[in-house]
């Protein structure tokens, strides 16, 4: 431990500094549970803190100054979660802080740093590898270090959530790849399937039944020894929809493969994107592993070869959240790592003005934090990547009364969420009212950025770049199907770079006749359908600028479409989530949603009426209107169309118009570009390090 940091800290406090709190309990690795916990004599345990800190506040619940158990410098391996209670709970005067010692880095982890690896003798496995991983190849004896609990592959994917993940890899500070052909980065396709049971597809094609099986290509399932535990993960029949699934029949001589009940929602579809996964035989390249979990054997292939000074590969085991608090309020977790659990990082569930402030949250099974119940409580100032589901969910608030919850995220970094489960998961998952996304930069993900439902949620100053990285049909911020899902506002953000298969993706996603959004002084560049009303009612478009987008708003009329999906989604779907809101408070406050009623008196569908598209910029393809929706059912009012209207300096990314540019003669308001994304403060010192936003 750092001793001069900590006698620093016990001198700060003599001189009645305001660095530190009134009361202090000190942690290390190093400690003592039998410790007093002070700086130079630390307890060795969270839970021993936690209790210490219990005590005193039981004896003074107004600590003076508040109260904060400091963490020592190292790694603290977790084998449960931390309960933090209401018996934990600070108050607006006098918080609980559970934080890093300055200059010191802190990591909770839910896993076992693996030692020992060894190469590869036993005749039987080599002559299952490939011939150049046999040599590289290296074993690790789980059973001899204590470990027999890894966590089952479980069907997981689009509908199906699996909470706790199955155990992962990770070698400094990345994921590694179970053992997979066709290797990352490739794909391959759906062959067929047996056409006896097979249905409409709806858009005039065929889908196999799940519990068929379908076909594959290629004889490349003929060289494995041992087909009882392969799984396979695909896009089986749209490119928004992926699952895991345990493969239970292998045909070699039919090229059929026979996957495990309970099976997914969708079909199979020839020409749809699979991979095998969890194969031994096909471990042949550097970052790629495999679990005998028969004999409790992990292979792994380094991507640098193991020596003493080389980062030591850790597997998570801990299959509950690193910290859970549970009705506890005023608690803010600083400036520590969070790592490695097969589970959710943090959880809070109720309480008030709870804070993950400063911290990096990385290598997770399920979800960076979820915050559900309760009001005020946030993440701010973090780094989440690498997340097999998504970043943050803030859900609260009540949609029976309109109050709002007050969650937020701000001036968070989001990399790589959607590891496993890629569709739906998105970094920020917001739902209840009047949650808050604000300075965040989301980044690399194979899915939509932020996904919202409910009323009065605010989107505003963050950067979102190169998502919808490996799904189709998507947007970046996303949203659909729910008539009374109004008052949310999407403002000052930057688009762009977003990526997509088969249909593309959209900067924001208004699906399925979703309504009543205001969607203001954001920029769109080079992203496929900026603007996509999908026959929704009520929206607000104004005072955005479009760049080579294609085109920047569209609009269709889905809601006026007899085919049963959308006849179905309309008059049983969204009627019900209609009419299980008050309908007197739900009218006031979005007078509006009266204008169904005429069309709820008939089954002749509801058009895409009284949106508003207003004082935008448009460089490159302008607007279209298609699939029942008609132009003149939106108002087009004072847009700018047309070439370079005087933008500061689009080369460099740089929207902002010049003083004497026309737009701005006309109405158009700035958009204040250099307030997006991350800002230095209190709990973000330094920025991290990205690709170029602009390739």
């Amino acid at each position: 431990m750092n001793r001069l940091a900590h006698a620093l800290g016990v001198l700060c406090l003599l001189m009645g500094s305001p660095c530190l709190s009134a009361a202090d309990y000190y942690v290390s690795p190093a400690g003592d549970d039998a410790n007093p916990g002070t700086a130079l004599q630390p307890f060795a345990t969270l839970e021993r803190a936690r209790d210490a800190a219990r005590a005193l506040r039981q004896a003074d619940q107004l600590l003076e100054g508040g109260l904060t158990i400091w963490l020592c410098g190292g790694d603290y391996e977790r084998m449960a979660v931390l309960e933090l209670t209401a018996e934990d709970s600070g108050t607006a005067d006098s918080p609980t802080v559970w934080r890093s010692c300055p200059g010191e880095s802190v990591r909770l982890l839910g896993g076992r740093l693996l030692h020992g690896f060894q190469p590869v003798q036993d005749a039987a496995i080599l002559a299952r590898l490939d011939e150049q991983a046999r040599g590289a190849v290296r074993e690790v004896d789980l059973g001899a270090m204590g470990i027999a609990a890894f966590g089952e592959l479980s069907a997981r994917g689009f509908g199906r959530p699996t909470i706790p993940a199955h155990c992962e890899l990770f070698w400094d500070g990345h994921p590694m790849t179970l053992a997979r052909w066709p290797n990352a980065g490739e794909w391959a396709l759906i062959a067929g399937f047996p056409a006896a049971r097979a249905q409409d597809d709806g858009h005039g094609g065929k889908i196999g039944q799940l519990a068929e099986g379908f076909h594959y290509s290629g004889d490349r399932p003929a060289r494995w020894r041992d087909a009882n535990d392969v799984w396979v993960h695909g896009y089986w029949a749209w490119d928004w929809a992926n699952s895991y699934e345990r493969v239970t029949a292998l045909d070699l001589e039919q090229r059929l493969i026979q996957t495990a009940p309970p099976h997914g929602q969708y079909g199979f579809r020839t020409g749809q994107r699979f991979y095998f996964l969890n194969v031994l035989e096909e471990l042949d390249q550097p970052g790629e592993w495999y679990l005998d979990r028969a004999v409790g054997k992990l292979y792994f292939w380094p991507p640098k070869q193991l020596s003493d000074d080389a980062p030591p590969a850790m597997l998570s085991l801990l299959d509950q959240p690193l910290v859970r608090l549970t009705g506890a309020s005023h608690v803010t977790i600083q400036g520590v790592t969070l790592e490695a659990t097969r589970g959710n990082a943090v959880e809070i569930q109720g309480g008030t003005h709870n804070r993950v402030a400063g911290c990096t949250i990385r290598n997770i099974g399920n979800w960076g934090v979820r915050v559900e119940g309760g009001t005020d409580s946030g993440v701010v100032g973090c780094d989440i990547v690498n997340t097999g589901d998504g970043g943050v969910v803030l859900s609260g608030g009540d949609r029976q009364t309109l109050t709002p919850g007050n969650h937020y995220v701000d001036n968070c970094y989001f990399r790589c969420q959607g590891r496993w489960s890629k569709c739906y998961v998105p970094a920020v998952l917001i739902s209840g009212v009047g949650q808050r996304v604000s300075h965040s930069v989301i980044h690399d993900h194979p899915h939509c950025a932020i996904l919202f439902g409910g009323n009065e949620h605010l989107i505003e100053f963050n950067e979102i770049h190169h998502i919808a990285l490996e799904t189709g049909d998507v947007g970046a911020i996303y949203t659909g199907r729910d008539w009374t899902c109004r008052g949310n506002r999407i403002r000052h953000n930057f688009i762009h770079h977003t990526g997509g298969v088969g249909m593309g993706s959209m900067g924001v996603y208004m699906d399925d006749c979703i309504s009543g959004t205001e969607v203001f002084g954001n920029i769109f560049y080079k992203v496929h359908w900026a603007m996509f009303i999908g026959g929704g009612r009520d929206h607000h478009v104004e005072n955005n600028v479009f760049v080579d987008c294609d085109p920047a708003v569209r609009i269709d009329g889905r809601g006026l479409d007899k085919s049963p999906v959308w006849f179905n989604m309309v008059y049983d779907y969204m009627k019900k989530q209609l009419d299980a809101v008050p309908q007197d408070l739900y009218r006031a406050r979005y007078p509006a949603l009266a204008n169904l009623d005429r069309y709820y008196a008939t089954t002749d569908g509801v058009p895409p009426e009284d949106n508003v598209v207003a004082r935008n910029i448009c460089v490159g393809k302008w607007f279209e209107a298609g699939w029942h929706a008609q132009e003149d059912w939106v108002r087009l009012e004072d847009n700018f169309v047309g070439p370079d209207p005087g933008f500061v300096a689009p080369d460099k990314l740089d929207f902002r118009l010049q003083p004497d540019a026309a737009p701005l003669q006309h109405g158009f308001q700035n958009i204040p570009g250099d307030e997006i994304g991350l800002r230095l403060d209190e709990f973000r010192q330094t920025l991290p390090l990205s690709p170029p936003t602009g390739s």
